[in-house]
């Protein structure tokens, strides 16, 4: 009986796993939160007994936290000047929008994920389900709203759930949190058809700086980091010297002004209901934090919008385009990814002159900075020495709003880590450990997966950790590259079962892979 017992209970945990990761499949971030939920199940979080006072807690921390910033930020200018990216004078681009049908709104409502907001009258799946009988009334919504250049004030609305940051802290302090905002679900599919639009007008008029990849199709952490990884070698085969600074700006979508936001978007030439509705978008927003069913008053955004905003991150870039500008005018080079931000001044080694224009570059940014109401904070931010073993004693230091930047020996950029002569030795190390670890965890379910859906949790887990900004890896010494190949030949033997004496290049044939070499050089 006991045996029965322990047959069917592992049968019946193969049928539920399998369900959970099939279910999962094509949604690779789903697919993270199955495998981690099944490897490590989550505990549950204890809410406080008086929540009422909890949520207000936090609701005066997140307001107090961003109100603070803005208030050091003015008190340290003694005039504000609004930059505006001029379009010629009088001229409107782009001054209303394309009304919408029912099969634009049929594909955004497939496209967009079902996420529930509090505020929502039902659950969204159940709108998704029932959208033939509803896709009337969301393409009048949508396209009064359009049409008179106002966003219902009920989209303006967000709720705000706070998250421990590591699990290791204090969960009884509110700075261990932060806040994570979640929109109503027809507000978003509304964002979605103007951010449509808004990336059209700006493709056709290559408004976006080059030097700008984040939330840009065909633009990724990974050409950003293959072209400043680029530039630095070329820098080093000419012999120069290359300071990277990776600046750290505090709760930078949370602080950018509308008022200079909405004066660029006017510069950029847009105007009529466009304009209209943008500044209603912006204007008018208020958010709660929610404990449980325990939510706090509402308190207004006066500045920023929530980051859970579909449009907002394309807005970030148009308010951020001037600061290229500002590092070339000084000879340096940027790159920026939403709000990761990073320079790089190249430099004969003997050059008296490099420091002070260095220098002179780091502080007019930091000046741009609070003019436009974002506060670097130097002592987060990290500077990388690139060049040649003999040239990495300089004798200085980049110094930013006053604050000397100690060099690193290796700095992490958009989750790679560079080090000095751009060996990507510390790099490799550390997928290769981190990969590793998951291929020991995900041995854990192998009795509970058939081999489809184990060759699906590999994927996720690992082999997207190896394929991650692998063109870096491409012409790598094979000592280094070695690492990283024996990781996929452990989850090739981990998927058939071989064991580790056998050679692994039938193995890579029997799952159609391409050994890790050839893998990033196919993909370049």
């Amino acid at each position: 009986a006991i045996k029965a017992y322990s047959v069917a209970l592992r049968a019946a945990r193969k049928a539920f796993t399998t369900a959970r990761i099939a279910s999962a499949a094509n949604r690779p971030s789903e697919l993270f939160r199955v495998v981690g939920e099944l490897l490590r199940p989550a505990e549950a979080q204890e809410l406080p007994d008086d929540l009422a006072t909890r949520c207000s807690e936090f609701a005066h921390h997140f307001a107090g936290e961003v109100a603070q910033i803005r208030h050091e930020l003015d008190s340290s200018l003694i005039v504000v000047p609004v930059e505006v990216t001029e379009a010629p004078v009088g001229l409107i681009l782009w001054d209303s929008f394309r009304l919408v049908l029912p099969d634009d709104v049929e594909g955004i409502l497939g496209s967009v994920r079902p996420t529930t907001c509090a505020l929502d009258p039902c659950p969204s799946w159940l709108v998704k389900l029932a959208k033939d009988g509803l896709l009337e009334w969301f393409v009048a919504i949508i396209n009064a709203s359009l049409g008179q250049g106002s966003v219902p004030s009920c989209f303006k609305q967000a709720v705000v759930k706070p998250l421990l940051k590591k699990t290791s802290l204090d969960p009884s302090v509110c700075n261990n949190y932060r806040p994570i905002s979640n929109l109503p679900f027809l507000g978003k599919v509304l964002e979605r058809v103007v951010a449509t639009q808004l990336q059209e007008f700006l493709d056709d008029t290559d408004f976006l700086d080059r030097s700008q990849s984040g939330f840009r199709p065909g633009h990724s952490t990974e050409t950003a980091l293959v072209t400043l990884v680029d530039d630095l070698r070329r820098e080093l085969d000419r012999g120069s010297v290359t300071l990277l600074v990776l600046l750290d700006i505090s709760a930078a979508f949370d602080t950018i002004d509308h008022g200079i936001l909405l004066g660029r978007l006017a510069g950029m030439g847009l105007g009529g209901t466009v304009l209209l509705w943008l500044r209603s978008f912006l204007e008018g927003r208020s958010q709660m934090v929610k404990l449980g069913d325990t939510c706090s008053d509402p308190w207004p955004l006066t500045c920023g919008v929530p980051q859970g905003s579909i449009l907002f991150p394309m807005l970030f870039n148009i308010y951020m385009k001037p600061l290229g500008e500002v590092i070339r005018s000084f000879g340096g080079c940027c790159h920026l990814y939403a709000d990761d931000t990073q320079i790089h001044y190249s430099f004969p080694s003997n050059s008296k002159e490099a420091p002070r224009m260095l220098n002179q570059c780091l502080a007019a940014v930091a000046d741009w900075m609070r003019r436009n109401k974002l506060r670097i904070n130097p002592d987060k931010t990290e500077a990388l020495l690139v060049s040649r073993s003999s040239d990495r004693g300089i004798g200085w230091q980049p110094v930013l709003d006053g604050v000397a930047l100690p060099l690193k020996s290796q700095v992490r950029s958009l989750g790679v880590l560079l080090d000095s002569a751009l060996t990507l030795e510390a790099q490799v190390s550390a997928v290769a450990g981190r990969a590793f670890a998951q291929l020991k965890l995900v041995r854990q379910l192998r009795p509970y997966l058939v081999k489809s859906d184990l060759t699906t949790v590999v994927h996720a887990l690992v082999t997207s950790r190896l394929d991650y900004c692998n063109a870096l890896y491409v012409g790598l010494p094979l000592k280094t590259a070695r690492k990283l190949q024996l990781v996929q030949r452990s989850a090739a033997r981990l998927i058939t079962g071989a064991s580790y004496r056998e050679r692994s290049t039938p193995l890579f044939k029997e799952l159609h892979w391409l050994p890790f070499i050839f893998r990033s050089q196919f993909k370049v």
